[in-house]
């Protein structure tokens, strides 16, 4: 974080500034990272005490101390911490976006940091991941650890710049609508991106309409000289073209007029190869590491941005090429022993990404072995929950999947429909309850040079069994 002192991180929050007992002064200068789990702290780090459904922070906020703590953020004065500075706030997640608010006006205001915002029903996380390795090329960049992306998590990224810093990734996520309008507002991006508008949260959101109004906060609020980079392969995406704010629009994608482009696409189990196509047709061929066709979409996301940010085809050829997974348990590749791969994709789950696991499964699959689907629920899909369960069962028949085994009440209906598909024998397609019948299950069927795809939303804790088997076949 750039240098500020006391007084005006209040003035900024619009807290309180507690010093009696101190050593401080309201002039004292901070400059540490923020943080909202004590154990994270570090010296010279500020602390917010968040509430939480389960939990209070200001019970942790002596730990904070002990770990260094050179400011506590409180909605309450705690007397037995005053030697440690306090502001007391209102809200302390709403005084971290602010603080994130204006670290980053500042920052922005001195000329050299460029922001971008990137948002979808799928695909931030890894296009985030392989933005920030194109820019770190060609400058300073501050981009979200894991997926960093709410009201929490997005600040504390934006809360890392410092006058050094060239590039701001900030991903953006969202469980309600003007959710990624608050995040907007508080980083301010030059570049706007919307990878899809699919059915991941639509539950929460009311359907799929909804979503698409959610997604389009990204770039409803652009600067007049900013850029939208745009998926031209979804319609509601596209049409956003006559929402935004910005100047410009930037198409990627594999259909008619995109702008950016990829060309003779092929998929392997060891990775994604294609040729890019910029702007002005300068093209290179990519040896894409990261499997599953769907993820060359997050590239072509990933190289639009720093096209437009100025970095040359040779350092994005370099920054996609260096990137070997999307992310932790996201088409994590797995495995080894007698040729058996495991393909842990369970951080999360919607429609259109278990529909693209599944095809990379079966496009991946070594010749004369199966392909293992384990499969578990797909979250906050609402009403639509029943029929798209109903669907991925469908898909798994269509596209060849050898076996299937459905994990949890919730996804049982992928059982259901696959067996009444009347392909899939009693030992084709199989039911357990928990991720211990799943692991000896599978263990048992496994035969040399399978290839094993666990895949579920978060809430069905399938990463783990995706790790157990990744090591047990190791």
């Amino acid at each position: 974080m750039i240098e500020l002192t006391l007084t005006e991180i209040a003035q900024a929050v619009s807290g309180t500034l507690l010093l009696d007992g101190s050593a401080a002064t309201a002039d004292t200068v901070v400059s540490g990272l923020s943080y909202t789990d004590s154990r994270e702290v570090r010296p010279g780090g500020i602390f917010f005490a968040k509430r939480g459904e389960a939990t209070d922070g200001h019970l942790y906020a002596p730990q904070a101390v002990q770990n260094g703590a050179a400011l506590l953020v409180v909605e309450r004065p705690l007397p037995e911490l005053a030697a440690t500075p306090q502001l007391v706030v209102a809200d302390t997640v709403a005084a971290l976006g602010a603080l994130a608010t204006e670290v980053v006006a500042r920052v922005h205001a001195r000329g050299a940091l460029k922001v971008v915002g990137i948002t979808g029903s799928n695909g931030k996380t890894t296009t985030k991941n392989l933005l920030r390795s194109i820019l770190e090329r060609v400058g300073e960049t501050v981009a979200p650890r894991e997926s960093f992306n709410n009201e929490v998590g997005a600040p504390i990224t934006m809360l890392e710049v410092t006058d050094t810093t060239r590039f701001l990734v900030s991903e953006m996520g969202a469980a309600h609508m003007g959710d990624i309008a608050r995040l907007v507002k508080m980083a301010r991006p030059d570049i706007g991106v919307v990878l899809k508008v699919g059915l991941a949260h639509a539950g929460e959101y009311g359907g799929i309409e909804y979503t698409a109004r959610a997604k389009s906060e990204m770039v409803t609020d652009l600067p007049a000289d900013g850029l939208a980079v745009l998926n031209i392969d979804d319609p509601r995406v596209a049409a956003m073209a006559e929402k935004t704010t910005a100047g410009q629009v930037l198409w990627f994608g594999l259909g008619e007029g995109a702008q950016v482009t990829a060309r003779d696409i092929e998929v392997g189990a060891e990775g994604t190869s294609f040729t890019l196509v910029l702007p002005g047709n300068a093209s290179a061929r990519v040896a894409f590491k990261v499997i599953g066709e769907h993820h060359v979409m997050n590239a072509l996301a990933a190289a639009s941005v720093a096209h437009a940010l100025g970095v040359d085809l040779d350092d994005i050829l370099a920054g996609l090429q260096a990137v070997s997974r999307a992310e932790r348990w996201r088409m994590e590749v797995l495995g080894g022993r007698d040729g058996i791969t495991v393909i842990n994709d369970a951080y999360n789950a919607s429609p259109d990404s278990m529909a693209a696991a599944l095809r990379t499964l079966a496009k991946i699959k070594k010749p004369g072995h199966r392909a293992i689907a384990v499969l578990g629920e797909m979250a906050e899909l609402g009403e639509l929950s029943g029929p798209e369960h109903d669907k991925v069962g469908l898909d798994v028949v269509v596209l060849g999947i050898d076996r299937l085994v459905v994990v949890g009440p919730g996804a049982r209906r992928m059982h259901v429909s696959a067996m009444r598909e009347g392909t899939f024998f009693s030992d084709e397609s199989q039911y357990v309850e928990t991720a211990d019948e799943a692991y000896d299950l599978v263990m048992a069927m496994a035969e040399p040079g399978d290839t094993i795809l666990v895949k579920s939303s978060k809430v069905a804790g399938l990463r783990f069994l995706g790790d157990r088997l990744g090591e047990s076949f190791s």
